[in-house]
């Protein structure tokens, strides 16, 4: 059935529930001769009367009666579908997918969105821990993390944390038997427990003092693509781990791990959640981004 029939059978129900041509043409926003029309027309398509017309009443023939009873609950319940949507508008729902960093989504998306999404049932999220610099365009995520705030043009970045430092951390007992490294130089001297990155190969250790950078290519017996067995492996004495330092701080002042080239180990820029510029923000959005921010 083309839409215009769909129409004039909305048309029908209206000047069958209000009694008037005039006051269904009200509601729908027509003329009353427009409406009559419309019914006409329905009528002249389906080949039956619908309607007995006098100059005091209308009232819906047996065959408009039938039809009636029919379709008038569906387009009620059409009518209640495009409310909820509507509600929609003013009660932030939706599913928020964000691609992070496994530091970032223990350290700051589970602690600040854990509690905050009590209070929004309808807002589900969704992480995926990834330590490629995803395009979340492509991939259609709705917002990644990262350090640092440089993203793309077409970005906006929100600071989500304060600025990082990293440690690097053994056990007392493996210092036993090894000097403690005095610079990054000394590294290679030492087994180096890595994190491996998806596409193969580790994740370069990064130092910076007195303006000078240097990166090391970390090697030794274990590599993992997790931060938290890293950690296990250096409790277990299997050799030096370079991981944020928050994760170690415990440990450290346990006496269980000692840190090592604390001096080379400066702030770094914090984590930031970035978005695309060029797509409106939903409420559920705005809600995640607003929960995430950092506040001094």
């Amino acid at each position: 059935m083309a839409i215009e029939s769909f129409n004039d059978v909305l048309a029908f129900v209206r000047v069958v529930r209000e009694g008037t041509f005039t006051r269904a043409a009200a509601l729908l926003d027509v003329s009353p001769s427009a409406l009559s029309h419309a019914v006409r027309g329905l009528e002249t398509r389906l080949g039956v009367r619908l309607l007995t017309r006098t100059t005091r009443s209308i009232a819906p023939t047996e065959a408009g009666e039938r039809l009636y009873l029919r379709v008038a609950p569906q387009f009620d319940e059409i009518d209640a579908h495009i409310a909820a949507v509507e509600e929609l508008r003013d009660r932030p729902a939706g599913t928020i997918r964000i691609t992070s960093a496994e530091h970032a989504a223990n350290s700051i998306l589970w602690p600040k969105l854990s509690t905050v999404l009590h209070n929004y049932p309808d807002i589900n999220v969704e992480i995926t821990v990834d330590y490629t610099l995803s395009d979340i365009v492509a991939e259609r995520y709705d917002a990644g993390v990262r350090v640092g705030d440089r993203v793309a043009k077409d970005m906006i970045a929100v600071r989500i944390s304060p600025d990082l430092r990293s440690a690097v951390v053994a056990t007392p007992g493996y210092f036993a038997t090894r000097p403690k490294p005095g610079s990054p130089y000394e590294l290679t001297q030492h087994s180096c427990i890595s994190l491996r990155l998806p596409h193969g190969g580790s994740l370069p250790w990064e130092f910076e003092k007195d303006g000078r950078e240097i990166k090391f290519r970390a090697t030794g017996r274990w590599m993992f693509n997790s931060s938290l067995p890293i950690v296990r492996a250096a409790l277990a004495g299997y050799g030096l781990a370079l991981v944020p330092e928050d994760m170690v701080l415990e440990h450290i002042a346990k006496g269980t791990l000692v840190r090592v080239l604390d001096d080379w180990c400066e702030p770094y820029p914090g984590y930031h959640l970035y978005y695309p510029s060029r797509r409106q923000s939903s409420r559920a959005l705005s809600v995640v981004v607003e929960a995430l921010r950092h506040r001094e």
